[in-house]
C-alpha cells in the first residue's frame, strides 16, 4: 500500500474516532486487533473507546504528526479536554488538560491490527 493511501485510511479511522461512528470501526480494524501487546479484537477495542469518550466528554483527536512507512503509521495525536473524574489514575475533576499521545500502529489487510500508544502523563500531572 502506498504511503499516501494509507495516511488517507487512517485519517478516515480518526474522522471515525472523532464521530463516535462505532459500527464503521470494522472498515478500519483488523477482527484481531491487539493493543499494548493485548488482544482485544473489534469489541474491546470498541469498548475500550466508548469508555474514554464517557469518562472524556470533550474527547476529540486531533493529529499533529503523522508518519507513514506502510505497513505502518506513526501518528502523534494532541488532545485538549476535561476528564470529568479521574483519568489515568489522575484527579482531573473536570480540569481542563492539554497532553499528546504517541502511536504506532501495524496494518494488515489496509486494516489496523496492532497498536502501541504512550500517553504523556507527566504532562497532565503538571498541569493539575
Amino acid at each position: 500500500m502506498a504511503k499516501t493511501d494509507l495516511s488517507d485510511v487512517y485519517r478516515g479511522y480518526i474522522a471515525c474516532l472523532n464521530a463516535q461512528n462505532w459500527p464503521e470501526l470494522g472498515r478500519f480494524l483488523d477482527y484481531d486487533v491487539s493493543h499494548n501487546g493485548r488482544r482485544v479484537g473489534i469489541s474491546g477495542y470498541r469498548e475500550m473507546l466508548e469508555r474514554d469518550f464517557s469518562e472524556i466528554p470533550d474527547l476529540h483527536f486531533t493529529i499533529q504528526l503523522l508518519i507513514s512507512d506502510p505497513p505502518h503509521i506513526a501518528s502523534r495525536l494532541e488532545f485538549d479536554c476535561r476528564p470529568k473524574e479521574t483519568f489515568l489514575g489522575l484527579p482531573v475533576n473536570g480540569k481542563r488538560v492539554s497532553f499528546t499521545e504517541n502511536v504506532f500502529y501495524e496494518f494488515r489487510s489496509e486494516k489496523i491490527w496492532q497498536v502501541w500508544s504512550v500517553v504523556d502523563k507527566a504532562a497532565i500531572e503538571a498541569q493539575l
